[in-house]
């Protein structure tokens, strides 16, 4: 009986996997950085890690305290991040209040952020089949009556950058189904200061980095204030988790190179890495 392993790779020589000797710069928060580091380094590649934003807890908790007191209103939770539903549980677990006030309550999570979801409440009511906010929208709209329900969207607070579009525009496509939305902060989202990158930006200056992988929009819109301008990077291929991104890549004027077709984890972006330099 063959059974196949994903650690083998792991023995295998570096120079006969599809990412050796590629430099691979990982812009997402820390909390995401190891893991699509651990699939880089599995194909063999070289990550350096630049986190350009940082996910945090918040400083305020009035709104998602109140949501949270009135959580039975709600007919669904529609979490959008798994940073969203860590600390959504987290603070469900600071107040002492019990996962049974969510018995009647729908939850919804994307791709593997399902798993986490289901780690803390131990039920997941969709996982849309396009792991997205369209594809939230796409399911929810063929649920009969939707437009009589109430919806909870924790969502980040977005700090000291622009707020990029993806959840703004998950709310007007939920609200224009008639549903009754409740966006609240659940965590923080800010860039962080390129002084503590010299070294990072001296290798992508020095045309060293081979690849960018951007995960989200915030980190792009962060990695923008850290470059003085394009040249600075023109040498680096852009690789987008999703074509959300890269449509707010496209907008803010950069290339992208590489689009993950398989975002509903990271181990599909590190293939599609792998893929173009196979191409």
């Amino acid at each position: 009986m063959h059974i196949e392993s994903t650690e083998i790779n792991l023995l295998a020589p570096s120079n006969k996997l599809p990412l050796h000797n590629k430099r691979i710069l990982v812009t997402a928060p820390r909390n995401y950085a190891y893991r699509l580091s651990e699939q880089i380094i599995k194909k063999g590649g070289l990550p350096i890690l630049m986190p350009t934003i940082e996910t945090c807890y918040l400083s305020n908790y009035t709104q998602l305290d109140n949501a949270l007191s009135r959580i039975k209103e709600f007919d669904w939770i529609i979490f959008t991040s798994r940073n969203g539903i860590i600390a959504f549980f987290h603070r469900m677990n600071d107040l002492d209040i019990p996962i049974s006030v969510l018995e009647n309550c729908q939850l919804c999570a994307l791709g593997k952020d399902s798993e986490s979801l289901f780690s803390f409440s131990g039920k997941v009511d969709l996982i849309p089949k396009e792991s997205s906010p369209a594809g939230i929208v796409a399911e929810l709209k063929t649920i009969v009556q939707i437009h009589e329900k109430k919806v909870l969207v924790p969502a980040p607070e977005v700090v000291g950058l622009p707020e990029p579009n993806v959840i703004p525009n998950l709310i007007t496509d939920l609200e224009n189904l008639g549903i009754k939305v409740t966006r609240v902060p659940a965590y923080i989202t800010q860039g962080l200061d390129k002084n503590i990158y010299s070294i990072e930006l001296d290798l992508i200056h020095q045309r060293k980095i081979d690849v960018i992988a951007f995960s989200s929009t915030a980190e792009i819109e962060s990695f923008l204030r850290m470059v003085n301008s394009s040249t600075d990077y023109e040498d680096c291929a852009i690789a987008c988790f999703g074509p959300y991104t890269t449509a707010n890549a496209q907008k803010l004027g950069m290339t992208v190179s590489i689009v993950s077709q398989n975002y509903s984890s990271f181990e599909g972006f590190a293939e599609a890495i792998a893929t173009f330099f196979a191409l």
